[in-house]
């Protein structure tokens, strides 16, 4: 009997930044209003018409709901919840509701985060030693190939939706990440990898995947810069596997969270701030 096709779909997206520095090349992390940690997250939608259907339905119903009127972030003409779930704009009440929404949806969350502070000074060191500034997709890249390492091999295909916001075009970074996963899948294994990968990219607004992303980063996020991990332990169970590259105290390549053996918890994780 031959194996049924099975197309696993994520989407990815990343919460922080990568600048590091000011003009005059002082360090800007930990300042106000400065993101301390980059972190990507793919999500696994195992239902996917079923949660579009569910976010679209949920949006529609608070869109006429007279308690909402008047909220700025739900007017049509303001690009926010009117047209998109996005957690940082989302009122609290409509987040309560995505939320609820979430924790009864099929999905495994994917995620790996850098310190921003341990990446400044990595790049400095490098600086350092050769003179040459080092790009910043060199951590969008190891973080994306952290993620999928292990995780290309499994389907008959794997469909993976990036977002694209404004200018950033992150095609060729995301590309060079997948290859390198499947390189290190292969040397680890000593077999290769015989299974497309289909890349694409979309906005949040064009695809409720990424919206559903944006949720699980910005609970995680929470948890990471401000120790506020009741978002995170709503949606929990759903983070199957976190690597904190910047926690060596156990292994040089950092530590990883499962939901099934190792979960992350506030008390546990090493401090951001």
């Amino acid at each position: 009997m031959t194996e049924p096709e099975r197309i696993d779909r994520y989407f990815v997206d990343e919460a922080g930044d990568l600048t590091f520095f000011d003009r005059l090349g002082g360090t800007i992390v930990g300042r106000e209003g400065v993101s301390r940690c980059f972190v990507v997250a793919a999500a696994l939608i195992h239902d996917l018409p079923a949660l579009t259907s569910a976010m679209e339905s949920l949006r529609a119903r608070l869109l006429g709901d007279p308690y909402f009127a008047g909220v700025p972030s739900m007017s049509p003409d303001g690009g926010k919840t009117a047209l998109l779930f996005h957690a940082k704009d989302d009122a609290a009440e409509v987040r309560k509701e995505v939320f609820n929404v979430l924790r009864d949806a099929h999905v495994e969350v994917y995620a790996a985060f850098r310190r921003k502070s341990a990446v400044a000074d990595d790049l400095r060191a490098h600086f350092k030693r050769t003179h040459n500034k080092l790009g910043s997709d060199f951590i969008y890249e190891e973080l994306v190939s952290s993620i999928f390492k292990n995780r290309l091999h499994l389907a008959s295909e794997t469909h993976i939706v990036f977002a694209r916001r404004g200018k950033s075009n992150r095609n060729i970074a995301l590309s060079k990440a997948i290859a390198l996963a499947k390189t290190r899948f292969e040397a680890k294994w000593k077999k290769g990898i015989d299974r497309p990968a289909v890349i694409s990219s979309s906005t949040p607004s064009e695809t409720v995947g990424l919206q559903v992303t944006d949720y699980y980063l910005w609970a995680l996020q929470r948890l990471l810069e401000r120790g506020e991990d009741r978002f995170f332990n709503l949606l929990a169970p759903a983070y199957r596997l976190i690597l904190d590259r910047d926690d060596t105290r156990e292994r040089p390549y950092g530590e990883y969270y499962s939901v099934s053996s190792n979960p992350l918890s506030r008390e546990k994780m090493m401090p951001v701030i």
